[in-house]
């Protein structure tokens, strides 16, 4: 299962609409590479959900994942941040044992 937060969802809505995407659901994809091994790939998909993705709705956002990333992405948080450093979607992953100084690759 992934959640997401209030915020990162109003911030996908956005988003979204200001691309001129505003049905594209959030697909998450883990592949390997980043300091820490492993990274992730949040893009809009506008084409739906592929035969063996897994679709989740929450606070009216869709997210998208292949069974695989799925795998590395149980019970993990969608959120936005907005801080000195920058401000984006941010996941707060659970089976994430460490992650890279800036954030951006994990490993398991």
């Amino acid at each position: 299962m992934i959640l997401v937060t209030e915020l990162a969802a109003e911030k996908m809505k956005e988003h979204f609409a200001e691309m001129g995407k505003p049905n594209a659901a959030l697909r998450i994809r883990v592949t390997g590479g980043g300091c820490s091994g492993f990274q992730y790939d949040l893009v809009p998909d506008e084409e739906g959900k592929k035969e063996d993705d897994i679709e989740i709705e929450d606070r009216g956002v869709r997210i998208l994942t292949d069974p695989e990333s799925q795998t590395f992405l149980d019970n993990t948080t969608v959120d936005y941040v907005d801080s000195l450093q920058g401000s984006g979607f941010k996941l707060l992953n659970p089976n994430a044992k460490s992650s890279c100084g800036c954030g951006d690759s994990f490993s398991i």
